[in-house]
């Protein structure tokens, strides 16, 4: 599986579980600490749990296993570290203060209208 392939089964499953203002940044030609940074917001402590672990589920699951995880005590902001893509789910608060999208501005958005437009059935599967 490709990182782009990579990433966007992360958005998927991203939106299976209702996170919001999901983004997807290439950043390889701009960094080399991955190729793309995958951004979702939980509307609450829960929910950011449960997009992470989703998350880390459904790749595992397709063959790809984390590299490494930060912030999961922490609640606020969980880091999926999959070499090539790294996953943020952030409380609402948590990423107002970090402003990944702005840090990371040079970066290309990707355009994931495509997944956001699949029913919720559509994105139940793999």
């Amino acid at each position: 599986m490709t990182s782009l392939e990579t990433a966007r089964l992360a958005v998927k499953s991203l939106c299976s579980k209702k996170g919001l203002d999901i983004r997807l940044i290439k950043i390889q030609d701009i960094s080399s600490i991955a190729d793309y940074f995958v951004i979702a917001t939980g509307t609450s402590n829960t929910q950011v749990k449960a997009l992470a672990d989703d998350v880390e589920y459904r790749l595992d699951k397709a063959g790809i296993s984390v590299s490494h995880i930060e912030g999961y005590r922490s609640d606020s902001w969980i880091l999926l570290d999959y070499v090539d893509v790294i996953v943020h789910v952030f409380s609402e608060e948590a990423r107002d203060y970090y402003s990944l999208e702005r840090l990371w501005q040079d970066g290309e958005q990707i355009d994931i209208s495509d997944i956001e437009a699949m029913s919720m059935s559509e994105l139940a599967t793999d």
